[in-house]
């Protein structure tokens, strides 16, 4: 089973173009990163809404933050552990990234999010034809984003897409600052993880219930297009709205990432190396 992913992988990936072992490994951790997170984060929302699990928002909020966890652990030696395409957009424009690794990267951690959606949607596949069932849902229909919103972000329904696009860029803008300070200035490497995690529990019990926290636009991007293909229809992008929400996932970790690393390097690494 593992080889078959594997060598789907790498014709996705690499389009059977040589390319050097130590790339290849670098996109391997991050595929296999990025697919451990929604693992974790998808399967704990499906035991959530499928099963009745006793989980609240802090629950699934340390759930997500301790999966980035334990993906940086094994990840970090090898790739540096971006699993995220904001991240990699934002290093690279900001000098700490080579622009050669960029799409590879972005490729890599989208295909491990979709693998694993897939994973989760096969192992819980009987609940979720129960559900449908004894819910009389109609695919497509906007009582389907219950549903949908276990693999993907969608807003609260009184944010509207602008408020939605707002939150996900400040809350990437902490992330990312964060990140940047805790791996940028030889801080504990085995502790870092932790700490990260814990940010994004930390940020999912604030502020998830707004717009689910993404975060991360393979986090919400791959599910939204696994659901598509297995015939979820066009409302797992829009999320029934009149601009398709899909776009907010991916723009505004995007453009928060990029502030991020902007504010620390202009404002805040000057002040830290003062003190050294």
């Amino acid at each position: 089973m593992f080889s078959i992913i594997y060598n789907i992988f790498s014709r996705i990936i690499f389009m059977n173009k040589k390319i050097d072992s130590n790339l290849r490994g670098r996109c391997i951790a991050e595929f296999l990163g990025t697919g451990l997170i929604i693992f974790f984060i998808t399967g704990s929302c499906a035991a959530l809404k499928l099963t009745g699990a006793n989980f609240g928002q802090w629950e699934i909020s340390i759930i997500s933050g301790m999966g980035v966890t334990m993906a940086i652990y094994i990840s970090n030696t090898i790739s540096g552990s971006h699993l995220n395409p904001a991240v990699t957009i934002a290093l690279w424009m900001h000098s700490y990234f080579k622009k050669r690794d960029v799409i590879p990267y972005i490729l890599s951690q989208i295909c491990g999010a979709f693998f694993a959606t897939a994973l989760i949607y096969c192992l819980y596949y009987n609940l979720f034809i129960n559900f449908e069932l004894k819910h009389h849902l109609i695919k497509g229909s906007k009582d389907w984003i219950y549903l949908a919103s276990i693999f993907s972000t969608y807003p609260n329904s009184y944010i509207n897409i602008y408020q939605a696009f707002v939150i996900e860029t400040i809350i990437t803008i902490i992330f990312m600052t964060i990140i940047m300070i805790l791996t940028d200035n030889n801080y504990n490497e085995n502790l870092s993880p932790l700490i990260i995690g814990l940010l994004i529990g930390v940020i999912g019990s604030s502020v998830g219930t707004l717009t689910s926290f993404a975060l991360n636009p393979a986090r919400d991007f791959a599910p939204k297009l696994f659901t598509w293909l297995i015939g979820w229809g066009n409302i797992v992008f829009t999320g029934g709205r009149k601009i398709p929400y899909f776009l907010i996932p991916i723009f505004g970790p995007i453009l928060g990432a990029n502030i991020g690393v902007f504010s620390y390097k202009k404002y805040i690494k000057p002040h830290l190396h003062k003190q050294e």
